[in-house]
C-alpha cells in the first residue's frame, strides 16, 4: 500500500487542527487589534467556537443518509446532524443528481438562515466520494450506502484520514470486516458503526444486557434473535434486457465493486439476487445478543443448520459458544415482543424479552430488582451520534468500535454462510476460515470489479 504523505506545517488530527486554529486566532487578534472579535468566534456566550466543531461530510443521501443530514426516523438527532451547534456540514454526495443538489440546498438554506448569511453556500455537492475524501478539511464523514459499498467506502474513507460513522451492515464478507478493522488500528480512526439500540431507546437494550449479565436470570442456556442471518451470496444475472439509467444517475460508480451488469430499474440497498436472509435488520439484534451473551472473541462458533419445512425461509441457524450459550435465529414460542429489534435471553431462572418498545421479564419480579452498586456495567451512552462526536473530540473508542461491528457482523455472515450451504460450518475466528471446509472459505470474499480492489 502507498504510505500517505502529508504536509508538515497542516495539522493531522481533529485535536492538533484546533490547537493549531487557536494559536493562529489568537495571533491574528493580537495583529489586528484592537479590532473587536465576535464572541461566537471564541466560543463565548454558549456558542461553539469554529475550531472546535466536527467539520463532517455526508456520502449517500437516501431515506438514512438524509435522515441523519437533515432529521428523521431512525437517526434520532433532532433536525439532524447540520441542525447542531458542534458540526458544520461542509459536503453532501450521492450518485444521484436530485438527492445531492436537494440536500446541498436545504442545508444552504438552514446555514443561511441560522448565521443571517443570505446566500450561504458553504456547503459542496459531489457526485464522487472520492472528491469528498479529498477534502483536507473535514474531519468525519457519514456514510449510508448501498450494503456492498459499505465496508470499502468506509475503508477508503479511513485511509484518507477521516473518522467514520457507517451505516449497517458493516460489511457483506468477513474478509472485507477484517480489512477494515486492520485499517481503523492502523491509521489510528475513530468508528461508530450505526447500531443504535445499544445507545438508543431509554437503555433498554442495555438494562437487559446487564441484568443478564449479572445473573438475574441465573445461567444462561439459550437467546431467540428472531431474525435469519444473511450473507453475499449472489445468483447468477440472467435477464436480456436493460432499463435506461435514469438521467443524473451515475449507475456505473453505484454498481462499484460488484460484477457489470445493465440498469435494470432497481437501486435500492441492494441488488435482487445478491443475498440470502438478512443482513439488514439482523445486525441489530445479533449485536444486542453478541454484547449480552459476551463469549470469547478467540473461541470457536459452531453453527449448526436446521429445515423442517420446504423452504429457505424455514431454516433455523443454531450458534453454539464456547460458554455454553446456544443463539437461535427463531422466535421464543409464543413470546410476543422482539418484533422490531430484540432478543429473548432464556436462564435458569427465568427469562427477559426486549425490542425497541418493551422489556418483559418472567418472572416480573426480575425488573423490580434495581441493579446493584457493585454489579458489573457496560459501556454507557444515551446517544448514538453523540457517543460519535465526543470520541471524536476525546479519541475513546466507541460504544460500537470496528472490532466489535465486526464480530456481530462475522457471526450474522457464518450464519447466512450455513443458510446457503444448507448444512452445518464451525468457525475459527483467529485463523479467520472455517477449518478444513474449502467449499465454505469459498464465501469469505469476492473478487471486486476494477478499480476498486482495496
Amino acid at each position: 500500500m502507498q504510505k500517505q504523505t502529508r504536509c508538515p506545517l497542516i495539522p493531522t488530527s481533529a485535536s492538533s487542527r484546533r490547537d493549531f486554529l487557536k494559536q493562529a486566532s489568537l495571533a491574528a487578534a493580537a495583529l489586528a487589534a484592537p479590532a473587536l472579535i465576535p464572541a461566537a468566534a471564541l466560543g463565548r456566550d454558549g456558542a461553539v467556537a469554529p475550531s472546535e466543531r466536527v467539520n463532517m461530510g455526508f456520502i449517500g443521501l437516501g431515506g438514512q443518509g438524509t435522515g441523519h443530514l437533515l432529521g428523521g426516523a431512525w437517526t434520532y438527532v433532532p433536525g439532524g446532524y447540520v441542525a447542531r451547534d458542534d458540526v458544520q456540514v461542509l459536503a453532501v454526495c450521492d450518485v444521484r443528481r436530485e438527492r445531492r443538489e436537494s440536500a446541498q440546498k436545504r442545508c444552504n438554506q438552514m446555514y443561511a438562515q441560522k448565521l443571517g448569511q443570505a446566500g450561504y453556500s458553504g456547503v459542496q455537492a459531489y457526485n464522487d466520494f472520492r472528491e469528498v475524501l479529498a477534502r483536507p478539511d473535514l474531519d468525519a464523514v457519514l456514510i449510508a450506502v448501498p450494503y456492498h459499498w459499505a465496508a470499502p467506502l468506509a475503508t477508503m474513507a479511513v485511509r484518507a484520514g477521516k473518522d467514520v460513522y457507517c451505516e449497517k451492515p458493516i460489511a457483506i464478507t468477513i474478509r472485507e470486516g477484517r480489512t477494515l478493522v486492520e485499517t481503523c488500528q492502523r491509521f489510528g480512526r475513530i468508528y461508530q458503526a450505526g447500531m443504535q439500540q445499544r445507545s438508543e431507546y431509554g437503555g433498554k437494550f442495555r438494562l437487559a444486557c446487564e441484568l443478564v449479565r449479572n445473573g438475574r436470570i441465573g445461567q444462561l442456556k439459550e437467546v431467540y434473535a428472531y431474525r435469519q442471518p444473511g450473507a453475499f451470496f449472489p445468483t447468477p444475472w440472467t435477464s436480456d434486457h436493460s432499463v435506461p439509467v435514469p438521467d443524473g444517475f451515475d449507475w456505473n460508480l453505484w454498481l462499484g465493486p460488484l460484477p457489470w451488469r445493465p440498469f435494470g430499474g432497481e437501486a435500492g440497498h441492494a441488488l435482487s439476487g445478491c443475498f440470502i436472509g438478512d443482513v439488514n435488520w439482523a445486525p441489530h439484534h445479533y449485536d444486542i445478543i453478541q454484547w449480552t451473551v459476551n463469549p470469547d472473541p478467540n473461541a470457536p462458533i459452531e453453527v449448526a443448520y436446521e429445515n423442517k419445512g420446504r423452504r429457505s425461509d424455514d431454516a433455523i441457524i443454531h450458534y453454539r459458544y464456547s460458554n455454553g450459550a446456544v443463539v437461535h435465529s427463531s422466535g421464543y414460542p409464543g413470546e410476543r415482543v422482539g418484533g422490531e429489534g430484540g432478543a429473548c435471553f432464556v436462564g435458569t431462572e427465568g427469562r427477559i424479552a426486549v425490542d425497541r418498545a418493551n422489556i418483559v421479564s418472567y418472572p416480573a419480579s426480575i425488573l423490580k430488582q434495581p441493579l446493584r452498586p457493585d454489579d458489573s456495567r457496560v459501556y454507557h451512552a444515551n446517544s448514538h451520534s453523540g457517543n460519535f462526536l465526543e470520541c471524536i473530540r476525546s479519541r475513546r473508542p466507541t460504544i460500537t468500535h470496528p472490532e466489535t461491528a465486526v464480530y456481530t457482523m462475522n457471526a450474522i455472515l457464518i450464519g447466512g454462510i450455513a443458510l446457503a450451504l444448507q448444512r452445518a460450518v464451525k468457525w475459527d475466528p483467529v485463523k479467520g476460515e472455517f477449518a478444513g471446509d474449502e467449499q465454505a472459505n469459498r464465501l469469505l470474499s469476492y473478487t471486486p470489479r476494477p478499480p476498486w480492489r482495496i
